[in-house]
């Protein structure tokens, strides 16, 4: 069993993997196909929810994956989007507030994804990955 601290540094590794999948597609998305910042998170965020779930699932929490894979990643991206909700009202917010972060998205994209981190750690914790 590992400690809660190894857990959620697991955890926060993860996400920052995440970060730079989030980031990296919005940028291919910005810069290779001109899409609209807003719109173009939805792909990002679906990327980095597919990219963490499964580093999640073979290395943060590998004691506690469950068996039912499509259960599973359902209720993960059931969570994410909570915390998803969080992280793209925080990087709309600032791209509307902050001409900085007008002109370097990905700013946006890192304070969202640190906002969002513990209501998806809690989710992850607490009901995806979960003692059983």
């Amino acid at each position: 069993m590992r400690s809660d601290a190894a857990r959620l540094a697991r955890f926060a590794v993860v996400g920052a993997i995440g970060f730079v999948v989030d980031a990296g597609v919005l940028h291919g998305l910005l810069a290779g196909l001109s899409l609209n910042p807003y719109l173009a998170r939805v792909p990002s965020f679906l990327s980095a929810a597919t990219v963490t779930w499964l580093l999640n699932r073979h290395w943060t929490f590998a004691d506690r994956r469950g068996s039912a894979r499509a259960t599973e990643w359902g209720r993960y991206l059931l969570t994410m989007l909570g915390g998803g909700a969080v992280n793209y009202a925080v990087y709309a917010g600032l791209l509307a507030t902050l001409p900085l972060v007008a002109r370097w998205p990905v700013l946006g994209v890192a304070a969202g994804s640190l906002a969002g981190m513990m209501v998806n750690y809690l989710g992850a914790d607490r009901w995806i990955f979960r003692l059983r």
